[in-house]
């Protein structure tokens, strides 16, 4: 009896959740779930992507050239065709957002909309690190057609859980309807190169669906999708999509500039583990750790300090620094952003006006032109002292294989002093193949040979 109770229960249990699931479906009048209504609002808003061009195709014979120190022969050209997928932003000056990697290298772009209608469309700019394009179509050729637009939902008040439905062009098979939930959020790691904050969803997603729509059950933007993770590029259910937040603000400035004008705050960090949060006495291991703040940097004049966590930008709480970097990458140059952090066991708030990165683009250019083995040290005039400073050196850069840090002094070349970049520079154009830089780092002093 008491077994048949417990079947019973289950089985009410599992009705109860199928009927409040259900309540949050469109319904046909006669009272039947279905998604169609929604799929018919939205899915003229989703467009399919084929694109043709020619890259230069390197032979694998090319690294042997390479490693015995001869010519690598002339590359040549190959033609490639690709599919994708694209979602209609803006039907009144024809914005088209899709993948950087479904259009990258296209010398034709043709959208066909979902009445089959095939038209020709140009890309206005594309940011690689995010996988964001923007394309658009010359209305005032195509005066009898008319597009239309998707509504952007808040992505950041999705939650797991959350019914998703995924819209696109799946293996060039045309459009394609898939539905599930949301998996997880704030994922990253798929390339550590790139700007990651994805949402995961087990909608189907397939090659081709790439630049396509994942909506919500208003028929609102909430991601684009860009990536599975799959043997032999199938679905297993578990898919990647671009937040719909971050791809709002690229979409802007690439409709504003034609490129991505990425904010820089400056602090390099990781994520919290076991043992960071034990030693900060934290309640769990969501925030960015901050190692170190660069000099002169935006979050140096907002006060934020080498050992803060952040746990929140602009109000919306983040769980690692790969969200912090991804949220903070897609912002433009200029803007203000507010975190919150924890310092010793302290919760405070601080703003921060975004820098742009042309300064650091330069001073990197200006150090390799200097010397091949300065390559990713970003440097400047010390000031009040005689000598050049090292105020950064980028991650796994030339400089850093050479032992050079932050904050080290160049002093003199070869026993030579040098007072600033000028002189600097001056002896590295007449010095000899070998050179010896003095190097002062804190109290010490040191010689790092570059060849």
């Amino acid at each position: 009896m008491k077994k048949a109770f417990s079947r019973l229960f289950l089985l009410f249990s599992l009705c109860s959740f199928q009927q409040s699931a259900i309540a949050a479906l469109p319904f046909f009048s006669d009272d039947s779930p279905t998604l169609a209504p929604l799929v018919e609002k939205v899915s003229p808003a989703v467009v399919s992507i084929s694109v043709s061009g020619s890259a230069s195709a390197q032979s694998p014979m090319n690294e042997l050239f390479e490693f015995f120190n001869q010519q690598r022969p002339e590359q040549t050209e190959r033609q490639f065709v690709g599919l994708g997928s694209g979602v209609i932003i803006d039907s009144q000056k024809g914005y088209i957002i899709t993948n950087h990697h479904v259009i990258d290298q296209a010398d034709q772009i043709k959208v066909e909309l979902k009445s089959g209608k095939a038209l020709d469309a140009v890309v206005i700019g594309q940011d690689k690190q995010s996988d964001i394009a923007l394309l658009q179509v010359d209305l005032k050729r195509y005066k009898k057609v008319d597009l239309t637009a998707i509504t952007f939902a808040d992505s950041d008040k999705l939650r797991v859980g959350d019914f998703a439905i995924a819209i696109g062009n799946p293996f060039g098979l045309g459009q394609t309807v898939t539905s599930g939930i949301i998996s997880a959020l704030g994922r990253s790691g798929l390339n550590l190169e790139n700007l990651e904050n994805f949402i995961q969803t087990d909608a189907a997603i397939n090659s081709g669906n790439s630049g396509g729509a994942l909506v919500n059950l208003e028929g609102q933007l909430i991601g684009i999708n860009t990536a599975i993770l799959g043997p032999n590029g199938g679905n297993i259910g578990i898919g990647f999509a671009i937040p719909a937040n971050m791809v709002k603000n690229l979409a802007q400035q690439l409709i504003q500039h034609g490129e991505v004008q990425r904010g820089v705050l400056g602090v390099r960090g990781g994520e919290i583990t076991p043992e960071l949060a034990k030693s900060f006495s934290l309640d769990s291991q969501h925030g960015a750790f901050v190692y170190q703040v660069n000099i002169d940097s935006a979050a140096e004049e907002a006060g934020i300090k080498a050992g803060d966590i952040i746990i929140s930008v602009n109000g919306k709480s983040i769980k690692s620094f790969a969200e912090l970097r991804a949220k903070v990458g897609t912002l433009g140059s200029g803007k203000k952003v507010s975190f919150v952090i924890i310092r010793e066991g302290e919760q405070l708030t601080r703003e921060a006006i975004l820098k742009a990165p042309q300064q650091s683009r330069k001073q990197q250019k200006q150090a390799t032109l200097l010397h091949p083995a300065l390559s990713g040290a970003i440097l400047a005039n010390a000031g009040n002292e005689k000598g050049v400073l090292i105020k950064e050196v980028k991650a796994g850069s030339i400089a850093e294989r050479y032992g050079l840090q932050p904050a080290d002094m160049i002093t003199g070349i070869n026993r030579t002093t040098i007072n600033d970049l000028d002189a600097l520079q001056n002896m590295l154009e007449s010095a000899p193949a070998m050179i010896a830089l003095n190097i002062k780092r804190a109290e010490k002093h040191l010689y790092i040979v570059l060849d």
